[in-house]
């Protein structure tokens, strides 16, 4: 299993930014082609105390690097990055991952 990862540090406006990320970006996101699944995290904290550096992590699940390259070339994955760049370019840091057994 392989994921793409977006970490989003604290938005300004978080009311805006949450409005924005579940009513528009998430479905066009979870549209994708062959993505599997899509885990949202809303980052609560730090072990060290205070709010942490990210505001919201999300995993969107591929079956293999080769599904998440054609699934990237598609329309609806160029529109989520569309959108992406649009309201939270700033904020996103984009990764791609490797499921592995401990």
């Amino acid at each position: 299993m392989v994921k793409m990862i977006a970490l989003y540090k604290h938005p300004e406006d978080k009311e805006a930014f949450d409005e924005h990320y579940w009513n528009t970006h998430s479905p066009i996101t979870a549209k994708i082609p062959g993505l599997r699944d899509m885990k949202v995290t809303k980052i609560v904290g730090s072990p060290m105390g205070g709010e942490g550096k990210y505001y919201l992590m999300c995993e969107m699940y591929y079956d293999s690097h080769e599904a998440l390259k054609t699934a990237m070339k598609t329309d609806e994955a160029k529109a989520s990055g569309k959108d992406i760049m649009g309201f939270a370019g700033e904020l996103v840091t984009m990764m791609i991952g490797e499921e592995v057994d401990a």
